[in-house]
Formats: C-alpha cells, sequence, structure tokens
C-alpha cells in the first residue's frame, strides 16, 4: 500500500513538473517575441508574464503578432 501511494505521488510530482515547465517555456517565447519586437522588455512586463496563466499567456502570444505595444499585448 505504501509503495502503491509513493508511485502515486511520483506521477502526480512528474506532472506538476511538466506544467511548471510548459509554463516556463510559454514564458520565455513570449519574452523572446516581445523583446524582438519592442526592444527590452520592461520588469513589469516580465513580472506580469511570470504570473499568468496557461490560457492567458495564450492570449498575450497571439496578440503579439498584431500589437503596436507591449500594452496592447497585454489587453
Amino acid at each position: 500500500m505504501l509503495q502503491t501511494r509513493i508511485e502515486h505521488w511520483k506521477k502526480e510530482r512528474k506532472k506538476e513538473w511538466r506544467q511548471e515547465g510548459v509554463h516556463e517555456g510559454g514564458v520565455l517565447t513570449l519574452l523572446r517575441l516581445m523583446g524582438r519586437k519592442f526592444g527590452t522588455v520592461p520588469d513589469w512586463a516580465k513580472a506580469k508574464l511570470a504570473s499568468a496563466d496557461p490560457e492567458t499567456l495564450g492570449k498575450w502570444t497571439g496578440r503579439i503578432l498584431d500589437a503596436d505595444s507591449l500594452d496592447a499585448a497585454f489587453q
């Protein structure tokens, strides 16, 4: 029983690591895109990206293509 519980915990932790990795990758990708389009990305924007949920990151990534400013990308 203990072994089963340990295996379950391991699987859950691996799932969390994967989700964290996907989130971090999304943030880094969007930072790169913003940097290429607008130049240096300010700390306020970096903090906003780091605290965003995956759905919001996806919306912002789509908006970066048409945005005229960082503010517009975050709208």
